[in-house]
């Protein structure tokens, strides 16, 4: 068998049914994707992607593959950044086989094309799934730091005083982000004090201890002084249990107490008006 021969007949069969293949394509899609896109957003996507399988299967193109291919992966990018599922976008490209097959079905002669298209198909389907996978793990990725940063506010509390308040776990890429932003707050506001508030990190051991230890120094560095707050009693007594030293470092239970020390520090004392 000529796979050549067979590839541009299916071209062909393709370019000269374009309109009616790509309107029940879009049928199936949209059927499947359950109303959340328009029909005519998703004739538009197909098309260009109707147009590109026409390319290759003629090879007229050499660049067509590579197009394709490109065209698949934001198709795909598209679909993960809009909550689709990684079964309902590639079910998209899957069903091109049966709009297909709908009009090859009584057409004994375009089987052997039609058996070579379907292949190529599943092959462009799995494309699609693995570049779904790879959409969505950027994207739970950018979301991941995107909360560290938000969950690691840097406020200034008064004239010289700044403050980080911790909420969750405090791990080594977290602390390296806690560490860059309150570095770069001292040395942008000239403060000479910081108040680490640990009231919202669940549990403090020896890891934990460390990364405080070490955002510290950096900070002693700058020429800034630290202090740690909110340390519960149950923190209190782990820290003890576990034999950890915060050495000539600060420590108060709530931050309102380590604001009043670094007042103190300051020489500056709030009085009722």
């Amino acid at each position: 068998m000529d796979v050549g021969a067979t590839r541009g007949r299916m071209a062909d069969y393709l370019r000269d049914h374009r309109d009616k293949v790509i309107g029940r394509w879009s049928e199936l899609v949209v059927a499947g994707l359950r109303g959340r896109t328009s029909v005519d957003e998703v004739r538009r996507e197909l098309g260009e992607v109707y147009s590109l399988v026409v390319r290759v299967l003629s090879d007229a193109d050499e660049h067509a593959a590579g197009e394709l291919r490109a065209a698949l992966d934001e198709l795909s990018r598209g679909r993960a950044r809009d909550g689709f599922t990684p079964s309902e976008t590639a079910l998209g490209v899957f069903s091109l086989k049966e709009a297909v097959y709908e009009l090859v079905a009584d057409s004994a002669e375009m089987v052997p094309e039609f058996l070579a298209f379907s292949r190529m198909v599943d092959d462009l389907g799995l494309r699609t799934f693995e570049a779904y996978s790879a959409a969505r793990e950027q994207i739970i990725s950018d979301q991941s730091i995107s909360m560290m940063e938000l969950s690691t506010p840097v406020v200034r509390l008064w004239e010289g005083i700044i403050a980080v308040p911790l909420v969750g776990t405090l791990d080594s890429a977290r602390t390296q982000l806690v560490m860059e932003k309150l570095l770069d707050t001292l040395v942008a506001t000239g403060a000479d004090h910081a108040v680490i508030d640990i009231t919202g990190v669940p549990t403090v051991d020896t890891e934990v201890a460390q990364h405080l230890l070490k955002t510290v120094g950096a900070a002693r560095l700058l020429g800034a002084e630290c202090t740690i707050s909110g340390i519960r009693p149950q923190v209190a007594q782990t820290i003890v249990s576990l034999g950890i030293e915060f050495g000539d470092i600060a420590t108060k239970a709530t931050l309102a107490d380590a604001l009043a020390l670094a007042l103190r520090q300051a020489g500056l004392k709030v009085v009722p008006a």
